[in-house]
């Protein structure tokens, strides 16, 4: 909670910054905001890691397959990644661009499900097939 309360504290002082600079230079005040937006996405990072660790834990419980958690993994990755970027590019008044990227990210995780699919459709086959 610490480094939440840090985090924010931090992004409150980005953003005054941000709107001195943007009247000035435009460019200093994008770099500030890409350079806060990976700060927080590192302390975000730690926070994840007991998520990690319970899939972890519960890929062991149910023997599960590796990948399938890891697909799931890198979907949130790939979401939260897409957000992110997508909010900066807004911010830098092309929104445009943001809208193509969340659209990509939106692809790339339902390419990266087709096999959490492959798998359902192969598991509801199996139990209607023991019917």
């Amino acid at each position: 909670m610490d480094t939440f309360l840090k985090a924010t504290a931090g992004i409150l002082v980005a953003i005054v910054f941000y709107l001195i600079l943007s009247k000035q230079n435009k460019d200093v005040s994008a770099l500030l905001t890409i350079t806060v937006c990976c700060i927080i996405a590192t302390a975000a990072i730690n926070y994840l890691q007991p998520i990690i660790q319970f899939f972890e834990r519960l890929q062991r419980l149910g023997e599960l397959n590796s990948e399938m958690l890891g697909i799931l993994l890198k979907a949130v990755g790939i979401a939260l990644l897409g957000e992110i970027t997508a909010l900066i590019c807004a911010d830098a008044g092309n929104a445009a661009l943001g809208k193509s990227l969340q659209i990509l990210a939106s692809a790339v995780i339902l390419w990266l499900s087709v096999p959490l699919f492959t798998g359902l459709v192969e598991l509801v086959e199996k139990i209607l097939g023991s019917i």
